[in-house]
C-alpha cells in the first residue's frame, strides 16, 4: 500500500511554548499537515492523555498524527502511524501491532541502518541528525551535507527507494543544498517555533518544495 509521506514534518517540542498540545495547535493553525507527537520523561497515563487531544487536534486540522515510540497508545487512539526510534521496538513487531494501513517510519543514522530497517519495509526513514539538536538528549553522530549525500548514493546504487526525511537542527535555509542530495523531506520544528509568523514560514518551507527541480 502507497502511503503518502509528506514533505514537511513537524516534531513536537515544549519550548517556547507551555506544552506539547500548545506548541502543537500553533503549527497546525499555521498550516501544517504532518505532526510527530515526541514525548520523553512522561508517565504512560500522561502520555495516553496528550496523545488523545493531539489526535483530536490533527483531526479538526485534517492532519496526520504519528507517534515516536509508544506503538500501543498509537494503536488505542488510532493515530495515522509511529515513529521508531533506533533502540526502540522493530518495524516488523510494530507492523504485527499496527496493521499494513498504518504509516510506520524508523530513524536511521547510517546506510547499515537503512538497510537493516528496510527487511521490514517501514514507510519512510527519518535519517540524522543533520546538526547538533538540543531536542535529543543521545544525539547520533552529525551527518551534515556531506553524510547525506554519502547516504544517499549508496541508496541509490543499492537501489534502495524510500523516502528519506532529513532530521536534526535544519532551518528553511538549509533546504536548497538538502534538496540536492535527494531527500524526499525534512522534519522542521524550532525555526517553526520561533517563527513570528508561522504560517508565513510554513509557506516559504512548502514553496522550496514545490520549486525544486530536483527529483523527490
Amino acid at each position: 500500500m502507497i502511503k503518502n509521506i509528506h514533505k514537511l514534518q513537524y516534531i513536537s517540542q515544549e519550548k517556547p511554548f507551555n506544552s506539547h498540545l500548545e506548541a502543537i495547535e500553533n503549527v497546525l493553525e499555521a498550516g501544517c499537515k504532518w505532526i510527530q507527537l515526541r514525548l520523553k520523561n512522561k508517565s504512560e497515563q500522561e502520555v495516553i492523555s496528550i496523545a488523545r487531544e493531539a489526535k483530536r487536534l490533527c483531526d479538526k486540522h485534517q492532519a496526520i498524527l504519528i507517534i515516536n515510540d509508544y506503538v500501543k497508545i498509537a494503536k488505542e487512539i488510532n493515530a495515522d502511524g509511529v515513529h521508531i526510534g533506533l533502540n526502540d521496538m522493530s518495524v516488523a513487531e510494530a507492523r504485527l501491532i499496527l496493521g499494513e494501513n498504518k504509516i510506520i517510519g524508523a530513524t536511521a543514522n547510517t546506510i547499515e541502518d537503512i538497510k537493516m530497517h528496510l527487511k521490514s519495509d517501514p514507510d519512510y526513514i527519518g535519517v540524522g541528525p543533520y546538526r547538533f539538536t538540543q531536542t535529543k538528549e543521545k544525539l547520533s553522530p552529525i551527518l551534515g551535507i556531506d553524510g547525506y549525500q554519502k547516504i544517499l548514493d549508496e541508496m541509490k546504487q543499492l537501489r534502495l527507494n524510500i523516502p528519506v526525511i532529513a532530521v536534526g537542527g535544519i532551518t528553511a535555509e538549509d533546504l536548497p543544498e538538502l534538496l540536492k542530495t535527494g531527500i524526499h523531506g525534512v522534519a522542521i520544528s524550532g525555526e517553526i517555533n520561533h517563527a513570528i509568523d508561522p504560517r508565513q514560514k510554513i509557506e516559504e518551507i512548502n514553496h522550496q518544495f514545490s520549486n525544486s527541480t530536483i527529483p523527490i
